[in-house]
């Protein structure tokens, strides 16, 4: 939690980001200018939001695939306006235990970008109640 904003959680180690764990997040915000002012930074933070946490989250992006990850999305590509970034942050989908043990090593993030409102279909069953089925996969799958 952030000492200086109790509206506010901060995640920077994976002990942190574990609240989040397999959870769907969206992007908010991405900002990468930290990394510039000193190369002991992390290499961008985000804003985001999910529903397992009512507040607002701020991540540091510390591993370099998650970061290359995340500015392609928002500064190569660029998120449109009928778009909106989300992902999941884990773990546990490395197979090997031994994995699980080197996490400085490994990115965590997994980024994708989806059409606007995918976040609510993945996050809420009662959200757009008409969308079941192939309709509704194709209304939150990922665009990228």
């Amino acid at each position: 939690m952030n000492k200086n904003n109790p509206s506010e959680i901060t995640l920077l180690k994976d002990k942190e980001w574990s609240i989040i764990d397999g959870e769907p997040c969206r992007i908010i915000a991405f900002d990468d200018t930290i990394s510039k002012l000193d190369k002991l930074m992390p290499y961008a933070y985000i804003t985001i939001e999910c529903k397992k946490v009512k507040k607002i989250i701020k991540g540091f992006i510390t591993h370099k695939v998650d970061y290359m990850h995340l500015r392609a999305a928002f500064k190569e590509r660029t998120i449109k306006e009928n778009e909106e970034v989300i992902i999941f942050w884990s773990k546990k989908h490395y197979k090997l235990k031994l994995m699980r043990f080197l996490p400085g090593f490994l990115p965590k993030l997994w980024v994708m970008i989806c059409p606007k409102g995918a976040f609510e279909l993945m996050t809420d069953p009662n959200h757009r109640p008409e969308l079941h089925g192939e309709a509704r996969y194709l209304a939150e799958r990922p665009i990228v």
